[in-house]
Parts: structure tokens; C-alpha cells; sequence
């Protein structure tokens, strides 16, 4: 029996909407994330602090019980939308949806007061993993604790980790929390200058047990699943954004005394854009929903919303790149942005191709 997933928006939803798009069009101007991104720390603490403090977007996926504001994946989801739509560099993705996740599968105190804290916006916390890391694929088995808790090993591709205040490290023996100045960090130069990537290197840090190996492992592979599906909603954010910018270029820039958007080839392009963008917003709501709702079939949802999102944000880029023309290849203005983070998004939490074969998989399709 099929699920009926709910993709409208609701009011609060939308609400939530207006409150995050006004802060990112006063305090997160393309110019100003250029601006950030050339230093090599593109991160905006006080960006940060107003997003997920004041505006309590750190909390959504927190029960009110455990000090959150007890919503949940649809209002996440919102949430990544506008920051896809802004390119923002704020590490929302890694610790307020992945980290969180995490913590939120350990159910342990000592969990539990750092869940509080993310929740509140008072400290960031980035899970010690491969950005690429893709759920249901072998988690890494890098790390070892060599007695006590003190923990060796290297994880390399590890987003977020130079603005985390505390990293999440999955050992042999349990999931460990680990205060960032007990780890070495060798800054990576990435794709996506917003989305900064480093290798972690642990020399005998010392971290906090907060879950067994086995409780570690599920509720590390539940983050990657949330974090695929919201994933597709900052890619539809993208996506969104691209399509909204080309249109309003090519109604304002004349070739022979006429607004080249007039001619029918660019319509049909564009045309054919809209119905991609519609089409992943379906699927990103869809997969928002499901896991929401805990729907038995999330993980099937997920890997649709994510084989397909992929695509459309990057052809959505590549196509704003191309319709602006010369000035579209240009470093001062912003599409080269939007084409490096649907570029990283697409490899981000496994690659299409990757979730093209979980399709197969749940759907029990012969493979080719």
C-alpha cells in the first residue's frame, strides 16, 4: 500500500520561511558570502547565532523535552530550502540535522546535555565523518580507542569541522564526544568554498562515551538517512534560486532590440527547467514528509528524492551559468556559487548513483 505524503506547506511552515528568507536576504547577500568564502572561513558566528539561537532553526528536530522546539523534518526542511536558495555558509546541515540525529539515537545523559546545547545554538558539533558518507554504505572504521576512551585514527572530508565546537567520533568501541582543540585539523581546499572540508586527525584525544558500539552504529546510520532526505531540499533551494535568477536576466538583457528570454529556443529551455524544479520539490516534500512521519517506506523516499534532486540542482546552475553569458563566468557574480555547492551536494551523502541503486534495491529492480 502506497503512502500519501502531504506536500503542501503548511502556515507555520511558511511563516518559518518569511522569518529565515528576511535574515538571509539582510545579513547573507551573495557579495557578502564571496566576500567570506575568499578569507577560507566562510562561517558567520553571528549569522549562526540569530539562525539557530534566536530564530530557534537549531532546535526544530529537538523534542521539547530534551530542550528543543519539538517540531521536526518538515520544518528542517524549510529551513535548508532558504539556505540553498542563499548558498549560506552556515553549518546547519552537519549540526543541526546530522549531529543532532545522532545524538538524538543515544540514550545517555551524557548525550542528552549535548543535544541541549546544540539545541540551543549555545555550541556547533560536527559528526566525524566523510561528507561523502552515504546511508547504507559500510560505515568507516577508522578510529580505534586505545583504552580509556583516548582515541587514534584519521577520518578525512569532514565538513564543518573547523566552526565545531565539539566533533562526534565514531571508534570501535562507542560513539565519543570530543572537544575540537583535542584534534588536529588539515584544512582541505573544497569545491564548495561555503562548505569547508578538513581531515581529523586523532593523536590520543580524549572523548566522552555516549553510545555502545551497537546503539552508535544504528543511530549514526538514522542521521545519514535524514540527512540524504533534507539534503534534497537545500538542493531544491538551489535549484530555485537558479531558475528565479536566469528568468529575471533574460526578461531585462536585449539582443537585437529584444529580451532574449522572447527567443523560443531559451523558452523551451527554461520551460523544461520549471518542470524539473516542480518535480524536485515533490520529491524533496515527499521525502521531508516521510520522515516526519516516520513512514516505513522513508528510506525508499529518501533515495528518490535524492537521485533525483542531484540532478536538477546542478543542471538548474549549469544552465543560470550559461544563460548569463559572459557575465555568468565571472568570478564577482554569484551562479559559480550556486554551481560548486550543487556540484558538492551531489556528492554529499552519496552520489546519485549510489542512491539510484538503494532505489533499485528497495523497490527489488533487476539491475540492468
Amino acid at each position: 500500500m502506497s503512502t500519501a505524503f502531504d506536500l503542501l506547506y503548511s502556515e507555520t511552515e511558511e511563516e518559518l520561511r518569511s522569518a529565515v528568507r528576511a535574515l538571509l536576504a539582510d545579513r547573507c547577500a551573495p557579495a557578502a558570502v564571496l566576500a567570506r568564502a575568499e578569507t577560507g572561513r566562510p562561517h558567520d558566528p553571528g549569522l549562526w547565532h540569530t539562525l539557530a539561537a534566536e530564530i530557534g532553526t537549531a532546535g526544530l528536530l529537538v523534542p521539547e523535552k530534551r530542550g528543543g522546539q519539538g517540531a521536526g523534518h518538515r520544518e528542517a526542511a524549510v529551513v535548508l530550502e532558504e539556505l540553498g536558495r542563499a548558498v549560506a555558509p552556515v553549518p546547519y546541515l552537519t549540526s543541526a540535522v546530522l549531529a543532532t540525529e545522532i545524538l538524538l539515537g543515544c540514550d545517555t545523559p551524557e548525550a542528552g546535555d549535548l543535544l541541549r546545547e546544540l539545541a540551543a545554538g549555545r555550541q556547533v558539533c560536527a559528526p566525524a565523518l566523510p561528507l561523502t558518507q552515504a546511508p547504507g554504505a559500510p560505515l568507516p572504521s577508522a578510529v580505534r580507542d586505545t583504552g580509556g576512551g583516548t582515541l587514534t585514527g584519521t577520518v578525512t572530508s569532514v565538513a564543518d569541522a573547523v566552526a565545531a565546537d565539539v566533533l562526534l567520533v565514531l571508534a570501535d568501541t562507542g560513539l565519543y564526544a570530543v572537544p575540537a582543540g583535542e584534534v588536529e585539523l588539515t584544512g582541505l581546499v573544497p569545491l564548495d568554498l561555503t562548505r569547508p572540508l578538513a581531515d581529523v586527525t586523532l593523536g590520543g584525544a580524549a572523548g566522552t562515551l555516549l553510545a555502545d558500539p551497537a546503539t552508535a552504529r544504528a543511530a549514526v546510520a538514522g542521521a545519514l538517512l535524514s540527512g540524504a532526505g533534507l539534503l534534497a531540499s537545500e538542493q531544491l533551494g538551489i535549484a530555485q534560486w537558479c531558475l528565479t535568477e536566469t528568468v529575471r536576466h533574460v526578461r531585462g538583457r536585449n539582443q537585437f532590440n529584444r529580451p532574449v528570454g522572447s527567443f523560443q529556443a531559451l523558452k523551451h529551455r527554461l520551460a523544461q527547467l520549471w518542470l524539473d524544479v516542480a518535480s524536485a520539490r515533490a520529491a524533496a516534500r515527499a521525502a521531508a514528509d516521510a520522515l516526519a512521519t516516520g513512514a516505513p517506506d522513508a528510506p525508499l523516499t529518501v533515495a528518490v528524492a535524492q537521485a533525483y534532486c542531484s540532478g536538477v540542482a546542478v543542471s538548474a546552475a549549469e544552465e543560470c551559468v550559461q544563460l548569463h553569458g559572459g557575465i555568468g563566468m565571472t568570478w564577482e557574480h554569484p551562479a559559480h556559487l550556486y554551481l560548486k555547492r550543487a556540484k558538492s551536494d551531489a556528492l554529499t551523502l552519496g552520489t546519485p548513483g549510489h542512491h539510484h541503486t538503494l532505489v533499485a534495491d528497495f523497490a527489488e529492480l533487476p539491475a540492468p
